[in-house]
């Protein structure tokens, strides 16, 4: 794992949140992104190094509307960047860690991504995630 690329958090109202973090708490926005994949769309702040994405449904069935339904708002993942997604997907097996998708997904700005099960992580969705190459 390089470095902790994100922080994700699910939200029902975009407007609402984008308010807070860039002018109660003066983060830089950096824009939005739509993952069709995924069926979100996603609101990228920069923290230092480390990015803050807010995640909102586009779909009713979104993995993100379920999450809001069941949870409501909040945390959602925390996502660490690595240089060869399948070399540490299949470290990560080796170490008994389950996968929540087999293959690599879509994810933001081009990248290829992973869940991993939060049951094996101390009840934390994690996300990994390889930078596009080019």
């Amino acid at each position: 794992m390089k470095k902790l690329d994100h922080i994700a958090i699910a939200v029902p109202d975009l407007d609402a949140a984008e308010r807070i973090w860039r002018e109660a708490l003066q983060l830089e926005w950096k824009g939005w992104e739509e993952v069709p994949e995924q069926k979100v769309l996603t609101s990228i702040f920069r923290a230092g190094v480390t990015r803050l994405e807010l995640i909102t449904p586009t779909a009713e069935d979104s993995p993100i509307t379920g999450f809001l339904e069941r949870r409501g708002p909040g945390l959602h993942h925390i996502c660490f960047e690595v240089d060869d997604l399948e070399a540490e997907m299949e470290r990560l097996k080796e170490q008994g860690i389950r996968l929540l998708n087999e293959a690599p997904r879509a994810g933001v700005g081009g990248s290829r991504v992973v869940f991993l099960h939060p049951k094996d992580t101390g009840g934390v969705l994690v996300e990994v995630m390889e930078k596009k190459k080019g």
